[in-house]
């Protein structure tokens, strides 16, 4: 099956194409050094051979036959078995000197460069060169060409080196492509069983370090972050559901007595009255799922302009110190620092409020809540509120930002577990995140924004989101 599938795959195809042109490439590169080395081996050859028979052209050109003869002679017992042989022979091609008993056939006209067989060597090649001599003779001096067994030898590497070459980078190639085959057949089957029986399964890691693990690291937080947006779907399915139940059941009880009892203006006015209030309890939910998600589509992000952060703040608290005054608690500025950013000031505006309001209504009665705008162009703008209550423990603050997410399991108290979740979105939409830590006592929420550069004007950011 892996190997079918192997043998069809486009990586395999891929790999056999450079191995082709590898091959290709390599033996160019090969035939070139075969060539160069065999001509210079024979052209060396050629050379030594020049060199012997002008130094018996001289020797005839100075002493005429008779020293020609005897140059003959001292090479050939100063030769030794070197490999040259020599004939000087008469115009019929009778011997007259020399080591050669015959003149061989293969040699023809006066002149010339030839390779023959000689039988006086058990039939081994010699290269030769001869010429006619002014009274008529014939000079031949040979040597026995070695440049074939070179030339066989270094054909036999040059082959048996390329054909080596080729199979491993074919056997690379094949185990490449098998390995990349394999990894995706488990991608592919772990796909097989996701779709099968749910988010269950993971793509397996080999522990190589290679870029498979780290496609299959990729992919598992990806199936993890799929996995727990269903289940916040989910939470937040069951959620919408208790949050909704209670208020239209309360709707259906007050319709169905109305129904049943007789008609009395004042008491169905009061009713109206109680069930608009429900309705608009619902409406506001709906809303508030809707904004969140457009803020989340970053379908605002058009309205993005130069935003103020200190002036923000003490317009939002001044908006908060009735209620803070009604309920016993000190709202009030800390040290803060004149800081802005780019963004959308409603939506800043509207996360800033839910802040607030959860520091009131949680803070704890006669308490202190505090907002501080810090920072540093090298850090970042920072919205910090802070209070004084009870807090939030450390193992539930990562859930405090899901949709209707609230502390109070038995959801008894007022509020539907959206604020966190609206603060979240605008940070995400502002490229922000929102920090919870410990107030010792009580609950500290940052709103930590990018760094901005200073020189960053507004029409340049306005351009850069249109």
């Amino acid at each position: 099956m892996l190997l079918a599938k192997t043998l069809q795959s486009s990586t395999l195809r891929l790999a056999l194409l450079y191995i082709g042109l590898f091959a290709a490439a390599i033996i160019g590169l090969f035939g070139y050094v075969y060539w160069s080395t065999v001509s210079y081996v024979r052209s060396t050859l050629e050379q030594e051979i020049a060199r012997e028979h002008a130094f018996f052209a001289n020797a005839y050109k100075h002493g005429g036959r008779d020293e020609l003869i005897t140059a003959i002679n001292w090479r050939i017992r100063g030769a030794g078995d070197g490999g040259w042989s020599y004939l000087l022979a008469e115009k019929d091609f009778s011997r007259i000197a020399g080591d050669l008993s015959h003149w061989p056939a293969a040699l023809s006209g006066d002149s010339g460069r030839r390779v023959f067989v000689s039988s006086e060597r058990a039939g081994a090649e010699l290269r030769a060169e001869y010429h006619a001599l002014a009274d008529g003779g014939r000079l031949l001096v040979a040597r026995l060409d070695t440049s074939n067994g070179f030339v066989a030898t270094i054909t036999t590497g040059l082959v048996c080196t390329v054909a080596l070459m080729i199979l491993l980078a074919a056997a690379a190639g094949i185990s490449t492509s098998r390995r990349s085959v394999a990894r995706i057949e488990a991608i592919n089957a772990t796909s097989r069983a996701i779709m099968r029986s749910g988010l269950g399964q993971r793509i397996p890691r080999r522990g190589t370090g290679d870029e498979w693990d780290g496609l299959a690291d990729n992919l598992n937080s990806m199936l993890d972050r799929i996995g727990g947006l269903v289940e916040t779907n989910r939470q937040v399915s069951d959620n919408i559901a208790h949050d909704l139940r209670t208020p239209l059941t309360r709707i259906r009880g007050r319709l169905e007595r109305a129904y049943n009892q007789p008609y009395e203006a004042t008491r169905y006015q009061l009713l109206l009255s109680d069930t608009i209030a429900e309705l608009d309890s619902v409406l506001k939910i709906f809303s508030s799922l809707l904004r969140i998600s457009r803020i989340e589509a970053q379908a605002q992000r058009a309205a993005f302009y130069q935003v103020d952060l200190l002036e923000l703040a003490r317009e939002v608290v001044g908006l908060f110190e009735p209620m803070a005054e009604e309920i016993g608690t000190a709202l009030r500025l800390g040290n803060n620092e004149a800081m802005s950013i780019i963004g959308d000031r409603d939506l800043l505006f509207d996360a800033l409020s839910n802040l607030i309001d959860n520091a009131l209504k949680h803070g704890g009665s006669n308490g202190i809540v505090t907002v501080q705008v810090r920072g540093s162009a090298a850090n970042g703008p920072t919205l910090v509120v802070s209070d004084v209550g009870p807090g939030i423990p450390p193992g539930e603050r990562g859930n405090v930002v899901r949709r209707f997410y609230r502390l109070e399991h038995s959801r008894s108290t007022p509020g539907n577990g959206l604020g966190l979740s609206l603060v979240d979105a605008v940070a995400h939409l502002h490229e922000a995140r929102v920090a919870l830590t410990d107030n010792r006592p009580g609950l500290k929420v940052e709103l930590r924004f990018p760094p901005v550069p200073i020189a960053r004007s507004v029409a340049d950011e306005a351009a850069k989101i249109g």
